[in-house]
C-alpha cells in the first residue's frame, strides 16, 4: 500500500460521514487519487503535504484521459472532504473555476437510456442483483435504492415509498404504482424477501453494491443508469403524448434506418394525461428524486426542443 493510499484508509476509519454509498464513492475517489498521484511522478507522497499543484496535476490528468466536467465534479468532492478533514482549508478551497473545470451541462443530446433484455439480465447471476436491476427499471430507482428497498414496506397500495435512509440526500419520496407489471413485480420481489430489504442477511451494503458492480460488468450492462433514463423518457411519453426532445434527437441521428435501442414506443392506445411540457418535467423531477427541473433535463433533453 502507498503511503498516501495508507493515510486516506485511516482518515476513513475514523470518519464515517455520509451513507455507504457515499462513504463507498469517496474510498474509491481517494485510493483512485492516490494510485494516479503516484503513477504522475509524486512517489511517497503524504496525506498531510498535498498542495494545489497536486490537486491541479490530478484535474488535468482527467481531463486529459476524457472524464466529464460531471465525474470531475464528484471527484473533487470527495478529494475536498478529505482536504478540510487534514484541516487545510486553502487548499480544499481551490474552485472548480480556479482548476479549469467546465460547468456541468444538464442537456441531453441524445437518449442515453437502455433497457435491461432477459438474456443480459440472466447473466447476473445472483437473483436479489436481478430483481434490484428489475425495480430500477420498473421505478427508475437509483442504484442504492434498488439494492436498500423493502419491498414489503415500500409497497403503499398505489405508490412506492422509499424511505429517506434509502435514497439520495436522505430525501423521502413517493413513486406512482401505475401498470399491472408493476404490481406483478412487487409481488414476486416480496416472494423473494419477505419483510427485508433486497440486501441479503449475510451481506451489508457495500458487499452487495461491489458484487452488483461486478456482475453487471460481466453480463454487459455498464451502464445500468440508463434505466433511469428510459423511465424519465417512457413517464414523458405518458403525461404528454410526446416523445422527449432527447428521444426524437436520437430517432433523428438513426443511421441507414437502423433503431436506436431502448426508446419508448408510442402506446398503441394513444392515451395520455395531455400535460404540457413543464407539467410532466415537474412531475418526473419528483419521481426522480431530484430538487430541480434542470436536472431533468439530463434525461429527457431541452424544453426547447420540447
Amino acid at each position: 500500500m502507498l503511503p498516501l493510499q495508507w493515510d486516506f484508509a485511516q482518515q476513513l476509519k475514523h470518519n464515517r460521514d455520509g451513507s455507504h454509498s457515499t462513504q463507498a464513492n469517496r474510498a474509491r475517489t481517494l485510493d483512485l487519487a492516490a494510485r494516479e498521484l503516484r503513477e504522475l511522478g509524486y512517489n511517497n507522497l503524504r496525506a498531510a503535504n498535498l498542495k494545489q499543484r497536486h490537486i491541479k496535476t490530478l484535474v488535468e490528468h482527467w481531463q486529459k484521459n476524457g472524464r466529464t466536467a460531471g465525474t470531475i465534479k464528484n471527484r473533487m468532492s470527495h478529494l475536498r472532504w478529505s482536504l478540510e478533514k487534514l484541516g487545510k482549508p486553502g487548499v480544499a478551497g481551490v474552485t472548480n473555476d480556479q482548476l479549469g473545470i467546465e460547468h456541468r451541462q444538464y442537456v441531453a443530446i441524445e437518449s442515453k437510456a437502455i433497457a435491461v433484455d432477459a438474456n443480459r439480465l440472466e447473466g447476473v447471476r445472483d437473483e436479489h442483483l436481478r430483481m434490484s436491476l428489475r425495480l430500477q427499471a420498473a421505478f427508475g430507482l437509483r442504484r442504492e435504492e434498488a439494492l436498500k428497498i423493502q419491498p414489503g414496506w415500500a409497497d403503499q397500495g398505489d405508490r412506492l415509498e422509499l424511505k429517506p435512509s434509502w435514497t439520495k440526500g436522505g430525501r423521502p419520496r413517493s413513486i406512482p404504482i401505475r401498470l399491472d407489471e408493476q404490481r406483478q413485480l412487487l409481488r414476486e420481489a416480496k416472494a423473494l424477501v419477505g419483510a427485508g430489504s433486497l440486501i441479503p442477511p449475510a451481506r451489508s451494503y457495500v458487499q452487495q453494491l461491489r458484487l452488483y458492480e461486478r456482475q453487471t460488468s460481466e453480463a454487459g450492462i455498464s451502464r445500468a443508469h440508463g434505466l433511469r433514463h428510459l423511465y424519465a423518457q417512457t413517464r414523458y411519453l405518458e403525461l404528454t403524448g410526446r416523445q422527449a426532445p432527447a428521444v426524437r434527437m436520437s430517432m433523428m441521428l438513426r443511421v441507414d434506418g437502423e433503431a436506436v435501442p431502448a426508446i419508448p414506443e408510442i402506446p398503441a392506445n394513444g392515451m395520455h394525461e395531455g400535460l404540457s411540457d413543464r407539467q410532466a418535467r415537474e412531475l418526473i423531477t419528483e419521481e426522480l428524486g431530484h430538487s430541480r427541473t434542470e436536472i431533468t433535463n439530463i434525461y429527457l433533453g431541452s424544453p426547447r426542443g420540447a
